[in-house]
């Protein structure tokens, strides 16, 4: 970038330069504020090419701020030409222009103004300064907080609110391609279908393991928001674990095999309702066939107990990584998925479940507050171009019908979780609700009870409510409930809709 020098800074420029360096120095750069509002005179359009990019608030001088925000709204309204002569007759009365010489002073910018600036890049310097001062405004914030805080306020509630703060300014600091050519929507649609051919034509997304999920949908599509609801018994987190740990393992075999595209991926699980240790008794349960209660208690056999050492040395190295953190709140998890794709390569999130994330405290009740996590989620998946896969539970009303199959106005403290998810797969299995309604035996209904119960037996459906990209339907599959595993029907079956 040519570096200029407009016209010598002002007295009142010159008198905040001087008090800035007293101390450490405040990133800001007039001399990049001022050839910006300059090429603005010079070319009108520049408003336009920037203003996805740079916000008034993004100037450290408060007249630049000024001025940025009157060529905006006036840049908007079409109706004039900017000129330092229109400006200035829009701004005439602002104590701060008249002090520095009014329209001489914008006269100036304009005949400052470098020949053919980089606008887009002059506004990302500006944009990054403001950033940084946003940040050390936090990191000051931290430490008076520290030193002062009341006694209602615990070091917890102080992380919460840096993270929040942090947040915020990682949301502010994302400038967006902004509209782009058709023939580049053509390429990336193009590019999705190179990563299924590579696959074996067969997938484009993040594979599950489960033959008719993965066909349906493509696999776990980047940029996803997949919500995964049922009703306490139904297995939801046992498929989440089942699809996790499937995930992870085709990632560790495709790359050891120098597969170009892995159909896998690292997995980050946030697991609010259990410990960590608890989602690996039960992720060992399903791959070494061993029940849970043994786990818990320890009552192997020689033989049980040499397949859950070798089965435990075998999956810790998968790249699953799990964050058992109660009461975590969304932005929490959106810095702690930024950090990990970072470090980890993370390619896909799992979160247990949506109902149990913290909000913000700002919305009035809980369905709001449902509203703003979807919509986050959303957001997170589409900034880390990851599938997100939240868990949901589902409302009492379910129970007290008679087909107990759910729908999307189940979904409980739905708020905007239908509309936000991109596919709504519901967890159903007929056996639980059978079980629990044993007619009288030797009855008519035992004997229609217990031919359904046998149809039932060992059988799940994953019923997709919603799909975004493609058809909906219901499928079938296998669950053993002693080793809490999902698996594919020897015979695949679909019921079409």
């Amino acid at each position: 970038m040519v570096i200029f020098r407009p016209f010598a800074l002002t007295r009142r420029q010159n008198k905040k330069k001087m008090e800035q360096e007293a101390y450490r120095h405040v990133p800001y750069d007039i001399e990049v504020e001022q050839a910006l509002l300059g090429a603005v005179f010079v070319d009108n359009q520049v408003v336009e090419r920037i203003s996805s990019v740079l916000k008034a608030e993004d100037f450290y001088d408060p007249l630049h701020q000024r001025l940025y925000e009157v060529m905006t709204h006036a840049a908007d309204r079409g109706s004039m030409v900017l000129t330092p002569l229109t400006v200035h007759a829009l701004m005439k009365a602002d104590p701060g222009l008249m002090e520095v010489g009014g329209h001489a002073y914008l006269a100036g910018l304009a005949q400052a103004a470098p020949a053919i600036p980089n606008v887009r890049d002059l506004a990302r310097i500006l944009h990054d300064l403001a950033v940084r001062r946003a940040l050390i405004g936090i990191g000051e914030d931290i430490v008076n907080t520290a030193y002062e805080a009341p006694h209602d306020k615990t070091p917890k509630d102080q992380i919460e609110e840096a993270e929040r703060a942090l947040y915020r300014i990682s949301e502010s600091s994302k400038y967006g391609a902004g509209p782009i050519d058709f023939s580049e929507s053509l390429k990336r649609t193009v590019e999705l279908a190179e990563m299924a051919q590579q696959r074996g034509g067969r997938i484009s997304g993040l594979a599950t393991g489960f033959v008719d999920i993965d066909n349906l949908l493509g696999g776990l599509q980047p940029s996803d928001l997949l919500i995964l609801a049922g009703r306490p018994g139904m297995g939801k987190t046992s498929l989440a674990t089942n699809m996790a740990v499937h995930a992870a393992r085709a990632y560790l075999r495709d790359i050891e095999n120098g597969a170009e595209v892995p159909s896998g991926a690292p997995i980050l699980f946030f697991s609010l309702e259990m410990a960590a240790q608890q989602i690996a008794a039960r992720i060992l349960s399903e791959q070494t066939e061993i029940e849970m209660w043994k786990i818990r208690n320890g009552r192997f056999n020689e033989q049980e107990w040499e397949k859950f050492v070798l089965s435990t040395q075998e999956l810790s190295n998968l790249p699953l990584y799990i964050d058992d953190t109660g009461g975590i709140s969304v932005a929490q998890i959106a810095a702690r998925a930024r950090r990990l794709q970072r470090e980890k390569k993370i390619g896909c999130i799992m979160i247990d479940h949506i109902q149990l994330v913290a909000g913000s405290g700002r919305a009035e009740n809980r369905v709001q507050e449902i509203t703003e996590i979807s919509k986050a989620l959303k957001v997170l998946a589409k900034d880390l171009n990851v599938p997100v896969v939240a868990l949901s539970q589902l409302s009492r009303s379910v129970d007290s019908r008679d087909d107990k199959r759910p729908v999307l106005s189940d979904l409980r403290e739905s708020g905007s979780i239908e509309q936000d998810a991109d596919v709504v797969m519901f967890v159903y299995r007929e056996e639980y609700y059978l079980a629990s309604r044993e007619p009288e035996a030797g009855s008519p209904e035992h004997v229609k009870w217990t031919e359904k119960l046998d149809r039932a037996t060992g059988k799940a459906e994953v019923l997709v409510e919603k799909h975004r990209h493609g058809a909906t339907n219901r499928i079938e599959l296998q669950f053993d409930g002693r080793y809490t595993r999902f698996s594919n029907l020897v015979q695949e079956n679909q019921f079409g809709r």
